[in-house]
């Protein structure tokens, strides 16, 4: 990967906050014209500093009104247990994040659901039944302060 010049940095933040921004109007922003702005886009994805482009969904549009973060712990550290279920982990919609942690938990996850009923069910019936999981501990956001909106750019 090539090192990041002011330009790049300046590309990459402007398409992390507007994914659908036009060539020409990103060009016009970072001070660039069409074509080399272009290029550089085309680099940054393909030296994998840009690994997609998405939009940000609205929870509450979709009737997703409860997030809740997940520490998951196993007792047995079975490299093929753990394997299986984060496999498993991976497949479930619900689950929008998955991170193996240190600390007195194995895995954090956070997991979207309309509400504490359907969150009750998933849990007893999709999350405890896992391979592995000897306990599960749920901790319920009462209001997002700040949303991912992005990676800092190191300069």
């Amino acid at each position: 990967m090539s090192e990041l010049d002011r330009i790049d940095r300046d590309i990459l933040s402007a398409i992390q906050r507007d994914g659908r921004v036009p060539v020409a109007k990103l060009a016009e922003r970072v001070g660039l014209s069409e074509t080399p702005c272009a290029r550089r886009l085309k680099r940054l994805e393909s030296e994998g500093f840009i690994e997609g482009y998405r939009a940000m969904l609205s929870r509450k549009a979709l009737g997703l009104g409860v997030v809740a973060f997940v520490s998951v712990r196993f007792s047995d550290h079975d490299r093929s247990v753990s394997e299986r279920f984060e496999r498993e982990i991976a497949a479930i919609e619900r689950v929008v994040s998955c991170h193996n942690v240190s600390g007195t938990a194995d895995y954090l996850l956070q997991v979207v659901v309309r509400d504490l009923d359907e969150y009750g069910t998933f849990s007893r019936d999709v999350l405890r039944t896992l391979p592995g999981v000897t306990s599960v501990e749920s901790m319920l956001s009462l209001r997002e302060i700040k949303r991912d909106n992005g990676l800092p750019i190191p300069s």
